[in-house]
Formats: C-alpha cells, structure tokens, sequence
C-alpha cells in the first residue's frame, strides 16, 4: 500500500522531534516525566525543573532518594537524598564510591541509577 505524499506532509508538519530528552524516573526504572533538551549538555535548568516538578506531586513528609551528581534546590535538601549512579561512580575515587554509591546509601537499595542509559 502506497501512503500519498499529501498524507506523508502533513504527519511530518504534525509533529515536532524532539532536541534531547533528560528523564526522571522512578524506583522501577519507569519514566516519571520528560524533559525536551533544547540547549546543549546537560543544563542545570532541566533537572531543576524535573525535581521542582516532582516535589510538586508528594507530599512534604517525603524522602527523595536523587542520583546526580552534584546537590542544589536548597528548598528541598531536607528531603533529598543523593547518591551518584553506578557507571559514574567508577569514575570517581574509591572514598567518593564509598560514600556515595546507591547500594552504600539509605534508600536506595539495588537500584544502580542506569535504567534510563
């Protein structure tokens, strides 16, 4: 079956691809919210809003276990937890992988941080 060219232009006028996807995903590896990229690297901005978002949505007694690489939102700190994923921890010095290791850390339990890689 061939699809006319007519048909063709107008999904493709339809939709936007996106630049970059940045996700946030839940214990399970399953995907949370999506943030479409539109500057290169991996801004502050975009995990900014992907936590905002997320704190959002629980209530304030919550715990939030993050694996990321650098602390900030200094609103929600008392209620963060971090960690550093598993692939980028062995990048790390040993003491760091110690300390900061997902399995090393309260809350995190098996969870390796790379269900998104």
């Amino acid at each position: 079956m061939e699809v006319p060219n007519s048909v063709l232009d107008a999904c493709k006028n339809s939709f936007t691809a996106a630049d970059g996807l940045m996700a946030m995903l839940c214990h399970h590896d399953c995907v949370l919210w999506l943030v479409n990229m539109t500057s290169p690297g991996e801004r502050q901005h975009y995990v900014f809003t992907l936590v905002e978002r997320l704190f959002n949505h629980l209530l304030s007694w919550f715990t939030v276990g993050i694996l990321y690489d650098w602390d900030f939102l200094k609103l929600y700190l008392p209620h963060m937890t971090f960690a550093i994923s598993v692939f980028h921890a062995y990048g790390h010095a040993w003491p760091c992988q110690c300390i900061y290791h997902p399995q090393k850390c309260k809350g995190f339990g098996l969870t390796d941080g790379e269900g998104c890689r």
